[in-house]
């Protein structure tokens, strides 16, 4: 039996493991690779090696809050937040209460970024407030997860304190959503003009989605120095209209993450998975999301309640995979780090 891989597949992961970043053609090529094959392995260990050398070990946790739920009118296809899912059918703004505990809690248990979220027609000023009120409450560093914006409005997430933003053009953007996918990248492009770091992910994938419209927003973050980036499969919640297409396996995911952080190369400074499983520790993710508050992915509407993963269990879930969630964030400046020559 020969222990071999195929030579095509080796210099292409020879490649990324330079830190180099791989072709469109060789992204497509590793996409396709089976999942039953040492190529597979050799794909994911490649990513793994490269991410555990780049972060130095770190595992990173940025807690997502939702903040509000309301059938949200702009209908897209995958979100359970949606007037067409008809789960939720009144607007709930949790309390400042409930978004200070949930804050001091995720500091106190060694969070390294608050992820702000919002839906998209929820007040722009209010998110500002929350902001505001975050900032003097709590050490870690707050990331908006909120609508297309243009540079007034960035440059003011940025005066409330927010350090980062969020912001991704969906798979099927135009498509299952109504959103212009143009006008997301101009907005991608706001952040960086005004020093917001820009936050990605390649989500929601499906088995719907061909291996071209995937790899094309993989290079979309690179393209646009993204600070982190990875993929997040789309969840059905119960009633979806995605639910005829099924979803894709952890294991397929975990390849995905793989093919994404070779893209990637030397640009991020974390790579990221949603929902947190094992699978993708092993394939180049160091970050999840624990999550409170609302959730497209959810029917609970508090998902800490529901579907949501707890800091403390994602920590758990990094420690068994030999990542080490206590070292100092690299997504953020840290008081007293030595920095990286």
């Amino acid at each position: 039996m020969s222990w071999k891989i195929d030579p095509r597949i080796a210099d292409i992961l020879d490649k990324g493991a330079a830190f180099e970043g791989i072709a469109r053609e060789e992204a497509l090529t590793l996409m396709q690779v089976d999942l039953n094959t040492r190529e597979a392995y050799a794909l994911m260990q490649t990513a793994d090696q490269m991410s555990r050398t780049q972060f130095d070990g770190k595992g990173e946790n940025h807690l997502h809050i939702g903040v509000n739920i309301e059938p949200c009118p702009f209908d897209c296809s995958f979100c359970s937040l949606t007037r067409q899912a008809g789960i939720f059918t009144e607007k709930i703004e949790f309390s400042e209460a409930e978004i200070l505990s949930w804050a001091r809690e995720a500091a106190a248990e060694g969070a390294d970024a608050l992820n702000i979220m919002t839906t998209g027609s929820f007040s722009f000023e209010r998110l500002l407030e929350i902001g505001r009120l975050l900032k003097k409450a709590v050490d870690a560093p707050l990331v908006a997860n909120t609508r297309d914006v243009v540079h007034r409005e960035a440059e003011a997430l940025l005066a409330a304190g927010f350090e980062g933003a969020y912001h991704a053009v969906r798979l099927g953007e135009g498509r299952d959503t109504p959103f212009n996918p143009e006008k997301r990248i101009r907005t991608i492009r706001v952040f960086r003009d005004v020093g917001l770091k820009w936050m990605n992910c390649v989500e929601p994938v499906g088995p719907e989605h061909s291996h071209q419209e995937i790899v094309d927003l993989m290079f979309l973050a690179r393209e646009h120095g993204a600070v982190y980036s990875g993929v997040m499969r789309r969840i059905n919640f119960p009633g979806s209209p995605m639910e005829k297409y099924g979803m894709i396996t952890e294991r397929e995911m975990a390849r995905m993450v793989a093919v994404s952080r070779l893209i990637m190369g030397d640009v991020p400074l974390a790579h990221c998975t949603h929902e947190p499983h094992a699978a993708s520790l092993a394939a180049g993710a160091n970050l999840f999301f624990p999550e409170v508050g609302s959730s497209p992915r959810d029917g609970e509407a508090d998902t800490g309640k529901g579907r949501g993963r707890g800091i403390a269990q994602c920590r758990r879930m990094q420690r068994e995979m030999d990542w080490n969630p206590d070292l100092p964030s690299n997504c953020f400046e840290v008081p007293g780090r030595t920095k990286k020559a």
